[in-house]
């Protein structure tokens, strides 16, 4: 197998602070000899555990991206226990171009691991962080949102492992996050994850869903850096008091929480998120849009729960993901 070909033009190991990036070759008709330049901050201070940080995996999803670019800017080598590698914008041809997968190959970033070293240009990426990054790692933190089709609560996550004790840590730390609402996430689709691979390695590993629509709030923006100051601190890679405040921890724990679109249209919501949910209760109507008068098709609730995600924008295809349902932890 040949050598993965991309290289940081930073050390990840000496003492101090440094700015560089992850230099990937790429030749294409505007630039024979060029290369994807990848963002890149690593932070090394007193000896002690390392974390890796990235934001945007898909590149429609900003809360990551805006926590990481201040964290990278505001904290300083004397302010760290351990090492910190920081990289804002993890897939960034589709970070650039403000779409999910990569403009360059078409490629879905988190759904290419373990990658490939000889591959295509995301196939790449997913390869260097799987076998060279990934491995450096004690803790892993991946930020997501819902990008331009989703809307989310803002919540942080850990996902049901076979081994307790790893799943247990990776609890601990997305309770130490701290974000509105905590997740047991029972992914749609797990292969060729990002998540997966992490987990696969044994890493305590965080991830998010903050919101959608691609943009960040405000309000958005604050969850992602309070929450990345404190699952360092947890950690042990930075000191001080975390920031706490309530909340709520939910699971998902079967499909039933997935309700799908039977048809294409424009939705009608007949809940928003939070809400609290009935089984067989109206979530939406999805009502023609190439003709008038014609009955609309009103998606009902599998199961009780709390209306966790729903498609954005207002049009929706059938088969997307219309509603996601979860349920407070009892």
């Amino acid at each position: 197998m040949p050598a993965n070909p991309i290289r940081p033009t930073v050390s990840l190991d000496e003492p101090g602070k440094r700015h560089g990036f992850l230099k990937l070759p790429y030749s294409r008709n505007d630039s024979a000899w060029g290369s994807v330049m990848i963002p890149l901050t690593v932070i090394v201070g007193a000896p002690g555990p390392t974390a890796l940080l990235t934001g945007a995996n898909h590149g429609d999803e900003y809360e990551g991206p805006i926590a990481l670019q201040a964290l990278a800017h505001e904290v300083e080598a004397e302010e760290v226990t351990g090492r910190l590698i920081i990289v804002p914008y993890f897939n960034f041809p589709a970070f650039t171009a403000a779409s999910r997968v990569s403009p360059i190959d078409q490629v879905n970033l988190n759904r290419a691991f373990p990658g490939v070293p000889d591959g295509s240009v995301t196939q790449k990426i997913a390869n260097y962080f799987n076998d060279t990054l990934v491995p450096l790692a004690d803790l892993v933190v991946d930020f997501h949102s819902g990008g331009k089709t989703l809307d989310f609560l803002p919540f942080a996550c850990a996902h049901y492992l076979d081994d307790p004790v790893q799943q247990a840590a990776c609890v601990a730390a997305v309770e130490a996050f701290n974000a509105p609402w905590s997740l047991m996430l029972r992914e749609i689709d797990a292969v060729g994850m990002y998540d997966t691979a992490v987990e696969a390695q044994g890493k305590v590993f965080v991830t998010t869903e903050l919101g959608g629509g691609g943009t960040a709030s405000a309000r958005t923006a604050r969850i992602a850096r309070r929450g990345l100051r404190n699952v360092l601190i947890h950690g042990g890679m930075l000191s001080g008091a975390p920031e706490v405040e309530p909340s709520v921890m939910l699971e998902m724990p079967d499909d039933a929480c997935y309700h799908t679109a039977p048809a294409s249209g424009l939705i009608e919501p007949l809940a928003d998120l939070g809400d609290p949910i009935v089984p067989d209760q109206p979530l939406a109507r999805i009502w023609a849009t190439d003709c008038t008068g014609a009955q609309p098709v009103t998606v009902f609730a599998q199961r009780d729960g709390v209306l966790a995600a729903r498609h954005f924008p207002g049009l929706v295809q059938r088969g997307d993901t219309l509603a996601v349902l979860a349920v407070p932890q009892r």
